[in-house]
């Protein structure tokens, strides 16, 4: 069949105060700080009681757990055999652990290939995995950046303050515990070289002896644990303050009829799932975003702030209180889950059914709608609609002609759970040409049990003037090749405006190895701009991000560039092989590299008057597309005869 590189979501529509108990030893060359800085320094300031027990130098630590970037919880045991582990608890704002960064970078890559395996726990409370992964990617750093929640990690470890490292040998004993040097302190950079403390604790357990400094002291800041079992101490109740927060940022999903796992829409509802909805609103896996939001202008943004945040986590702490059904919000009036779109002016289904298994691994599957569209047809909705939402996964929708059978070039849109159907602005459609019939690309998932789909798609036709037709170029590179167990394999691509054009937004596409990306803007005047960072990409939630209408403008000879990331390492929990070179491929296993970027032409004023019932134009259409379209229609009708024979 055809190479894809698909998954537009067709969004484009309007859619620990840590504390120690101990006394550590001081650290060489340690220089006494200023009394200013007392509260970020461990040398001036004595470490808070702790009720946990310190874990002792030449002890196996107790197990613990952390969350990735990917928000599974994760062990140190899934990295495999290691000589050594390297655990640094940091933060975003701690000034020392940001002057650090290129320091534990430079270890990292230096003692990689020797079996040690470096990990970022980042301590911040209300920091979100999605900043957490853009301070990795913007310091260019390999190894993972992951989350300890609950504190637990730094607990187990002992660690009170960021930057503080931790190294355990090959059977996770505590070997080292301090600081990474004394070369920066609160007040800025030592003037005099010190000793390198945690790099010659790393020499020490490779070499298979004992560690000659255990623990030093270290400059930084304290770590706030999360409060156990805390009182809230405010009412906090379903009717008044968390009905409101689910009707805005949930129950456009969160309903019958949907992908998603259970409905948000009562009382009874909520209760049910509290502390699961209380753990995804505190980790800020849900609702579902992954793009940095310090850079672009993104109108599709549903996250919650810190303050709805901790509306959330209250409720859950004071046992769920109803409160009273009077304060309820009015019901919301939303979409028909059957079609976003409403009823369709055309409706085409899959030939036949698609027979799922109960288990397994599905390759993708490709199926030709069986419908040919043999005039010019513009349509401004377009709706993918699963016959069976528990298992597609997503699908995608090209289509190819006569002339061009590769639907790499001719990508239409694409459904995701979550996402929604394509709603083009009044005055703009998208042009379906003459002899093109319909190609799907279907991801299916299993669902324990034996199952079938058969996929249909809905189009509008437009009901006013045509003036713009939506475009897109794919920023994508086919020829890269990530070597086995590359933790930051980097891919670059261009491509450049030919006209002036203001831009709709932005979608990026890889398969299981994919990590980040960003989109850049070159203008033609040397500035440069970033559009978008994406920087723990989903592939199970490939998002589009879209710019408000008309705000966003490109002049002609933009370069458009997306730099893209790749995980081949065992550490990635959804890598098929890291054991092989990964190439561009249509198959999940393969990778792809796409940046989708949408945009309509400035100047282009098409005034097409179009049929509200076939799509078609009525006006001012040239006698010789009248003509084609007959021709085009007699040889299709010919070739599907033959195909009938």
């Amino acid at each position: 069949m055809f190479r894809t590189n698909w998954c537009f979501v067709a969004a484009f529509s309007p859619l620990l105060l840590c504390s120690s108990g101990c006394t550590k030893p001081p650290a060489t060359d340690a220089v006494a700080p200023p009394v200013e800085q007392a509260v970020f320094s461990s040398e001036a300031a004595a470490e808070p009681s702790n009720e946990y027990p310190l874990p002792a130098i030449g002890e196996k630590v107790a197990d613990f757990s952390f969350v990735d970037l990917r928000y599974l919880p994760r062990k140190l045991d899934e990295f495999g055999d290691k000589k050594a582990y390297v655990i640094a608890f940091t933060n975003l704002d701690c000034p020392i652990a940001k002057r650090f960064m290129p320091r534990l970078k430079a270890l990292d890559e230096q003692y990689r290939e020797q079996g040690v395996q470096f990990l970022s726990l980042n301590v911040g409370p209300s920091e979100s995995i999605v900043e957490v992964a853009t301070q990795a990617l913007q310091a260019d750093i390999a190894f993972p950046f992951c989350k300890d929640f609950s504190g637990e990690a730094a607990r187990a470890l002992g660690a009170t303050r960021t930057p503080e490292v931790v190294v355990l040998d090959a059977e996770q004993r505590l070997a080292y515990r301090g600081r990474i040097d004394g070369s920066v302190r609160f007040a800025g950079v030592s003037p005099k070289q010190s000793r390198a403390d945690l790099q010659e604790a790393i020499e020490d357990v490779l070499a298979g002896r004992e560690v000659r400094v255990k623990e030093t002291t270290v400059d930084g800041c304290l770590i706030t644990f999360p409060q156990e079992n805390k009182t809230p101490d405010r009412e906090v109740t379903f009717s008044e303050h968390i009905a409101p927060l689910l009707q805005e940022h949930c129950q456009s999903c969160h309903r019958p009829g949907t992908e998603a796992p259970f409905s948000l829409l009562t009382y009874d509802d909520a209760a049910a799932h509290a502390e699961m909805v209380g753990e995804v609103v505190l980790q800020q896996r849900m609702p579902p975003w992954f793009a940095h939001d310090e850079v672009g202008e993104i109108i599709n943004h549903r996250s919650l702030d810190d303050e709805q945040r901790q509306l959330f986590a209250d409720w859950v702490a004071a046992g769920t209180p109803e409160g009273d059904p009077a304060k309820l919000p009015a019901p919301l009036e939303l979409p028909d889950v059957d079609w976003q779109i409403g009823k369709p002016d055309l409706l085409i289904t899959m030939a036949g059914e698609q027979q799922i298994p109960a288990e397994g691994y599905i390759p993708y599957r490709y199926a030709t709608l069986p419908y040919v569209f043999f005039r010019d047809t513009w349509v401004q909705q377009i709706e993918i609609h699963p016959g069976n939402r528990d298992v597609v996964h997503h699908c995608n929708m090209a289509y190819v002609t006569l002339e061009n059978g590769k639907p790499t070039e001719h990508f239409i849109t694409g459904f995701v759970p979550g996402g929604t159907a394509m709603i083009l602005d009044e005055g703009t459609a998208f042009k379906i040409p003459a002899g093109a019939v319909l190609i799907l690309q279907l991801h299916y998932v299993t669902a324990g049990m034996e199952t079938t789909d058969q996929t249909s798609v809905g189009f509008i036709y437009p009901k006013g003037i045509v003036n713009k037709q939506i475009r897109h170029m794919q920023v994508k590179n086919q020829s890269f090749a990530i070597p086995p167990g590359a933790p930051h394999h980097k891919v670059v691509a261009e491509r450049t405006l030919e006209k002036d054009s203001t831009g709709l937004g932005m979608f990026s596409h890889m398969h299981l190895r994919g990590k980040d990306m960003t989109f850049l803007a070159h203008y033609p005047d040397g500035k440069q701009e970033t559009l978008l960072i994406v920087p723990n990409y989903s592939f199970d939630w490939q998002l589009a991000y879209r710019w408000e209408k008309d705000q966003k403008k490109f002049p002609q000879g933009t370069r458009i560039e997306c730099i893209a990331h790749y995980d081949n390492t065992d550490f990635n929990p959804y890598n098929p092989d890291s054991t092989v070179t990964v190439h561009d491929g249509p198959q999940t296993y393969h990778e792809m590299m796409y940046g989708f970027f949408f945009y309509l032409e400035d100047e282009e004023n098409l005034n097409l008057t179009v049929d509200p019932n076939t799509g078609y134009v009525l006006e001012n259409e040239p006698p010789e597309n009248s003509q084609a379209a007959s021709s085009v229609e007699q040889e299709l009708l010919a070739q599907l005869a033959v195909a009938k024979q």
